[in-house]
C-alpha cells in the first residue's frame, strides 16, 4: 500500500460492548447511571457504544461496578480489506 498525503489507510475500529454485558446481568441503563453517578443519557450513549471519546473515569467507574476490566468492554476490529 502507498503511503502519503492523497491515500487514506483503513485501520479499523473499537468496538464498545458494555450493552452486551449489562444485558447479561440484567442491569438497566438507569440503574448503571445511578451507579457510576452520571446522567441517564450519558449511561444510555455507553450502552449504545455511541462513546466518540472515551472518559478514563466514567470506564473506571463502569469496571468497578460491573467487577470487569477494560479490555471486557472493548473490541478492537481491523478494517476488513
Amino acid at each position: 500500500m502507498k503511503e502519503g498525503i492523497l491515500y487514506t489507510r483503513k485501520y479499523g475500529a473499537v468496538k464498545l460492548r458494555l450493552g452486551e454485558m449489562m444485558d447479561r446481568q440484567g442491569i438497566k441503563r438507569g440503574q448503571l447511571a445511578k451507579l457510576i453517578d452520571v446522567r441517564f443519557e450519558v449511561a444510555d450513549k455507553w450502552y449504545r457504544g455511541e462513546v466518540e471519546k472515551m472518559d478514563m473515569d466514567i470506564l473506571s467507574r463502569i469496571c468497578f461496578v460491573l467487577e470487569c476490566q477494560p479490555g471486557d468492554l472493548l473490541e478492537y476490529r481491523e478494517e476488513e480489506l
